[in-house]
C-alpha cells in the first residue's frame, strides 16, 4: 500500500485494488504494508500507515494477514482490523510496545535481522563472520521475545535477505540456511525480486521471475517454511515440485 515500494510501488496503493490482488494470488499468507523498506526508503508516519492498511486489513476476512510494520500502533490498529500476524523488520526493536502488543493480541511474529535502518542499510554493511552474527541476533531476539511473554510457537525467523547485505552476504546466507532453521522457529525467506538478483542476472525487478524462484525452491529445499514472493503462483508450483522431490527421496530411503 506504498507509492514507493521497489517492484511494485504505486500498483495497487489503491484499496480496492489491492483487495482484489491479495484475493487472487492464492497466497497461504497475505502480507500488507504501508511503509517502504527499500533501501533509501522515507519514513511514514503512524497515522498514514494506519491510514493505508487498515481499510486493506478489514476487507481481507478469511484470509490469514500479517502487518509489514514496525510501528506498535499501527500492528494494534491492523491485529483489531483482523490481522493475525506482525512481521517486524526491526524484531521488536524500533518500538518498545510492539512485544506487548503481540503479547496481547496473541499474534504470530516475524523476528527479522537488519544491519542498520532502511535510510542506512546498504551505506556500507560488514560483517566478521555473516551467518554466525546473523544467527545470533536471531537467537537472542527469540529469548527477548519469549521473556516478553510471547511463546516460541508465535514466532518466525528471517535472515533479512538484502537488509544490510552484499551480495555475498545474501548468498552465504542462502547457502548455510540450515543453521538458521537449528534455532527452533520457522525460517522465512524474503529474496524475491530483490537487487542482489540484479546483480547476478543484470534484470530489472519486474524481470526477475526466474531468480526468485530459483532462491525460493533453494531455501526451501534447506529448510525454509515460508517464503515471500511477488508471484505466488509460479512460486507455489516450483515449491510443491521441490516438496514432492523431498517427499521421494524420504521413501526411498526408509
Amino acid at each position: 500500500m506504498t507509492p514507493d515500494s521497489f517492484s511494485d510501488g504505486g500498483r495497487f496503493a489503491d484499496v480496492t485494488r489491492a483487495v482484489a490482488r491479495a484475493r487472487a494470488m492464492g497466497a497461504d499468507i497475505v502480507d500488507v504494508g504501508g511503509e517502504s523498506t527499500r533501501p533509501g526508503a522515507t519514513p511514514v508516519c503512524e497515522a498514514e500507515e494506519i491510514r493505508r492498511v487498515v481499510p486493506v486489513v478489514e476487507r481481507l476476512a478469511g484470509l490469514l494477514v500479517s502487518v509489514d510494520t514496525t510501528k506498535a500502533a499501527v500492528a494494534e490498529a491492523a491485529l483489531r482490523a483482523g490481522a493475525r500476524i506482525v512481521n517486524d523488520i526491526s524484531a521488536l526493536r524500533f518500538d518498545a510496545r510492539m512485544a506487548e502488543v503481540v503479547r496481547e493480541h496473541r499474534a504470530g511474529v516475524v523476528l527479522m535481522h537488519m544491519q542498520g535502518t532502511p535510510a542506512t542499510m546498504q551505506a556500507r554493511p560488514q560483517y566478521t563472520e555473516v551467518v554466525r552474527e546473523v544467527r545470533d541476533f536471531l537467537a537472542e531476539r527469540i529469548e527477548f521475545a519469549v521473556a516478553q511473554g510471547i511463546g516460541r510457537d508465535q514466532i518466525a525467523i528471517d535472515p533479512g535477505i538484502g537488509f544490510g547485505k552484499t551480495v555475498e552476504h545474501n548468498l552465504e546466507l542462502l547457502a548455510r540456511l540450515e543453521e538458521l532453521t537449528g534455532l527452533g522457529c520457522p525460517v522465512l525467506v524474503g529474496a524475491s525480486r530483490k537487487s542482489f538478483l540484479g546483480k547476478i542476472t543484470g534484470r530489472e525487478p519486474a524481470d526477475r521471475l526466474a531468480g526468485s524462484v530459483a532462491v525460493a525452491t533453494w531455501a526451501v529445499a534447506r529448510g525454509a517454511r515460508i517464503v515471500r514472493a511477488h508471484d505466488v503462483a509460479e512460486t507455489r508450483d516450483a515449491v510443491r515440485v521441490v516438496e514432492s522431490l523431498q517427499t521421494w527421496c524420504e521413501s526411498s530411503r526408509s
